[in-house]
C-alpha cells in the first residue's frame, strides 16, 4: 500500500474529528439540558442507523422513539430507567423481520451507552465525563496511527480485517497515559492507570462489535453522516463500550475518585 494510500482518509478524519471535539467539549462544560439533549440526538440517530442496516422501514420512528426514551430516562427517577430502555427496544425489535437478536442487542446496547453518558455528566460532573472522552480519543488516534504505521498481526480478523496488536496496545499504552495525568490531578490516585487501561480496552471492544455488526450485514459504514468517519454508530461505538464499563465500575464501588 502506498503512502498515500494509506493516509487518504486523514485530511477528511481530523477536520470531522475537531468538529465533533468543538462541539463535544462545548457540551460537556455547559452540561445540563443541553448536554442531554446532545445525548439524545446522539442515541436518535444511533438508533436509526441501526434500523436503516437492519432494513428496517420505519428507522424515522425507530431512532425518535429512542430519542425520546433516552432524554426521558435522564430525567425520570432511576428505577424506571431500565423498565423504560428495554420496552423502547423491544418495540423498535419488532420492525424488523430477521435477525432480529443483533438489532435488539445493538438498539439496547446504543441507548444504554448514551444514557450512560448522560449519567456520567449529571452525578460525576464534567471532568469525568473529560477523563472518559479522553481515553477514548487518544486510544483510536494511538491505535489508528500506530495500525497504520507498524502494521503487523491483526487483532481479530474474522471480526476487525482493519485491527491491528499494535494498534490495540498503542491504543492500551495511551489509555494508560491519560490516566496517569488524570490521576495525578485529581484525588484518584494511581489506581485510576489500570481502570483507564480497562475502558480503553472496553472501548476497543466496542468498536470491535459494532464491526462484527457491520459484517452481518455486509456494509462499509452505518451511515456517511460523517466525512472521514462514517456514521454516529462508526465513531461512537468505542464511546459506548466505554461508557457503560464505568457506569458499571462506578455502581460496584470500583471507579477511584469518583463518589
Amino acid at each position: 500500500m502506498s503512502a498515500a494510500a494509506r493516509w487518504y482518509d486523514l485530511a477528511p478524519r481530523m477536520i470531522s474529528g475537531l468538529v465533533m471535539v468543538a462541539v463535544g467539549a462545548g457540551a460537556i462544560w455547559i452540561g445540563g439540558g443541553v448536554f442531554a439533549g446532545l445525548i439524545a440526538v446522539l442515541a436518535g440517530l444511533m438508533v436509526w442507523e441501526g434500523a436503516r442496516m437492519f432494513a428496517a422501514p420505519d428507522a424515522l420512528r425507530s431512532g425518535l422513539l429512542a430519542a425520546v426514551a433516552v432524554g426521558l430516562a435522564l430525567w425520570l427517577p432511576g428505577l424506571v430507567v431500565l423498565p423504560l430502555l428495554l420496552a423502547v427496544a423491544l418495540v423498535t425489535v419488532r420492525a424488523v423481520d430477521s435477525e432480529r437478536g443483533p438489532f435488539f442487542a445493538l438498539t439496547l446496547w446504543a441507548i444504554l451507552g448514551c444514557y450512560a453518558m448522560g449519567l456520567l455528566r449529571a452525578e460525576a460532573g464534567a471532568v469525568w465525563v473529560l477523563w472518559l472522552v479522553s481515553i477514548v480519543v487518544v486510544s483510536d488516534v494511538a491505535g489508528y496511527f500506530a495500525g497504520r504505521s507498524l502494521g503487523g498481526p491483526k487483532f481479530w480478523p474474522r471480526v476487525s480485517p482493519k485491527k491491528t496488536w499494535s494498534g490495540t496496545v498503542a491504543g492500551w499504552i495511551g489509555a494508560g497515559i491519560v490516566g496517569a495525568l488524570f490521576a495525578v490531578s485529581t484525588d484518584a490516585g494511581l489506581a485510576l492507570i489500570p481502570v483507564s487501561i480497562l475502558v480503553g480496552f472496553a472501548g476497543q471492544m466496542g468498536d470491535i462489535a459494532e464491526s462484527a455488526v457491520k459484517r452481518l450485514r455486509e456494509v462499509k459504514d452505518s451511515s456517511n453522516l460523517i466525512p472521514g468517519h462514517g456514521g454516529l454508530l462508526d465513531r461512537f461505538d468505542a464511546m459506548l463500550g466505554a461508557a457503560l464499563v464505568v457506569v458499571i465500575l462506578w455502581a460496584l464501588g470500583l471507579m477511584p475518585g469518583v463518589v
